[in-house]
């Protein structure tokens, strides 16, 4: 396994999260679904409008096989596994008594919560596997997703199982990934190529 490290004083959940697809399709509990959904919950948000929804289905119930076409099929390779599949949505509009308007951080403020979903879920002793391979207009119509929610990214969540189940080709993958150093991505001043 690799090992990351850092020079910083980081907590060490950051290093810790990482994106495994080797799931053991183990039960999750509608009480740990709770707690990771209400880490969500606290994220932050323009005009603390909280734009972000969480459809679910857990491995086995009824919607689980629906949830599951909606990936693309080297997705389904390896979610099938998983605990509960999740899809995040973000309202596009900002509605109030005065009408709608564009809400710009819609999925910036989406993405905060799923950072918040997916951290308290490692401390429950999960991990999560975010994805952006699915079918989109599938994922609209199946989900009934109302126009103006965008369809952002779904979850695969569950306990880590051995990699050798996996399709041949993602054992070798199946380590935590590195990241670009500090100086690329934070920058004092003005953007630099």
């Amino acid at each position: 396994m690799t090992t990351r490290t850092t020079d910083t004083g980081l907590d060490p959940i950051f290093l810790a999260r990482w994106s495994p697809r080797a799931f053991d399709g183990s039960a999750i509990s509608e009480a740990d679904l709770r707690t990771i959904f209400d880490a969500a919950r606290w994220a932050p948000s323009a005009f603390n409008y909280q734009p972000w929804r969480f459809l679910y289905a857990q491995n086995g119930d009824a919607h689980w096989d629906e949830f599951l076409s909606i990936l693309i099929p080297f997705n389904q390779s390896w979610a099938s596994s998983a605990s509960a599949l999740i899809f995040v949505l973000s309202d596009t509009q900002m509605v109030s008594a005065d009408g709608a308007s564009d809400l710009h951080s819609h999925s910036f403020d989406a993405g905060a919560a799923w950072a918040q979903l997916g951290l308290q879920a490692l401390k429950l002793g999960y991990h999560t596997h975010g994805m952006t391979g699915i079918d989109f207009d599938k994922a609209r119509t199946v989900l009934s997703v109302p126009e103006r929610f965008r369809v952002e990214a779904a979850i695969a969540i569950g306990r880590i199982s051995d990699p050798s189940g996996l399709p041949e080709g993602l054992r070798d993958r199946e380590v935590p990934s590195g990241r670009k150093a500090l100086e690329e991505i934070a920058v004092a001043g003005k953007f630099v190529a």
